[in-house]
């Protein structure tokens, strides 16, 4: 079952909203995918637009605006990079830090690697270094668990491309427990659903041009 709603912020141009896993952020195809984050937003504000996404199988924080001029502006900031994400992920595996000769004065290693639409088994996407388009994500390990052989990292996407965290960390060869699409068979503990959390974000605000943080508890 999923739970009600959970708002971190509301205000005349926007609000911030907790994603819960297994619901859509948008409408799909098809009558049976139309309940969705938008939608149930929009039953309580019906002026709330959509400015980014998160994947169906997600969960954490997502933001909308209240007017189309906050919606432009919004937007842009995510196609600019001036919008900071990051994610927590628990991976199947011991994943090592990474190398000291490739991480920055803060421990952050990163993944850079092209990402392409694997057309003959969509929605899949794949590291292709021909055809994909360039995709580049920071990560660092949080700690491991050595018993459970799982590793529980931070990751900031610095390009947003669909399933960019799934694929980056299956190609480091360490696939996101719970990953239904892109993960090994995993044992029945984690397969309640995909390992991923959207647990901060921070912006400029639209108008006021104030610095917004927001933090989301990750419920793994």
């Amino acid at each position: 079952m999923i739970p009600p709603l959970q708002f971190h912020h509301l205000d005349a141009d926007l609000l911030v909203v907790d994603k819960p896993a297994g619901l859509l952020a948008v409408p799909g195809r098809g009558e049976d995918k139309q309940d969705c984050l938008s939608a149930r937003v929009q039953q309580i504000y019906p002026e709330a637009l959509v400015v980014h996404r998160l994947d169906m199988a997600t969960s954490g924080l997502m933001l909308m605006a209240r007017n189309p001029a906050a919606q432009r502006v919004l937007s842009l900031a995510f196609a600019e990079r001036r919008m900071h994400k990051r994610y927590v992920a628990v991976v199947h595996g011991l994943l090592a830090p990474p190398s000291t000769a490739l991480v920055d004065a803060n421990g952050w290693g990163l993944i850079d690697l092209p990402i392409a639409v694997d057309w003959p088994n969509r929605p899949l996407r794949v590291i292709n270094q021909a055809t994909g388009k360039p995709s580049q994500t920071r990560w660092r390990v949080d700690r491991q668990d050595a018993q459970a052989k799982t590793t529980r990292l931070q990751l900031e996407p610095l390009t947003g491309r669909s399933h960019q965290l799934r694929v980056h960390l299956l190609a480091l060869g360490h696939p996101i427990l719970g990953d239904a699409l892109y993960g090994p068979s995993l044992p029945a503990a984690f397969e309640s659903r995909l390992l991923l959390h959207a647990s901060a974000l921070a912006f400029d605000h639209p108008v006021t041009g104030v610095k917004l943080s927001f933090n989301s508890v990750v419920p793994f």
